[in-house]
């Protein structure tokens, strides 16, 4: 299973700039950064976090 084609990815708050979370992906299916709404627990609330390189 270590050649499953899924890349692990970090997940960034856009307003303080904390990499809260990671997750996988597949990155054939879906080249572009993934955005999803997280809970930051620096700003106590949900917060928009994409992916960084």
């Amino acid at each position: 299973m270590a050649n499953s084609g899924r890349t692990r990815v970090t997940l960034a708050c856009t307003e303080c700039g904390d990499r809260n979370y990671t997750t996988t992906k597949n990155k054939k299916l879906h080249p572009e950064r993934m955005e999803e709404m997280k809970y930051c627990p620096r700003l106590r609330r949900y917060t928009l976090h994409r992916e960084v390189r």
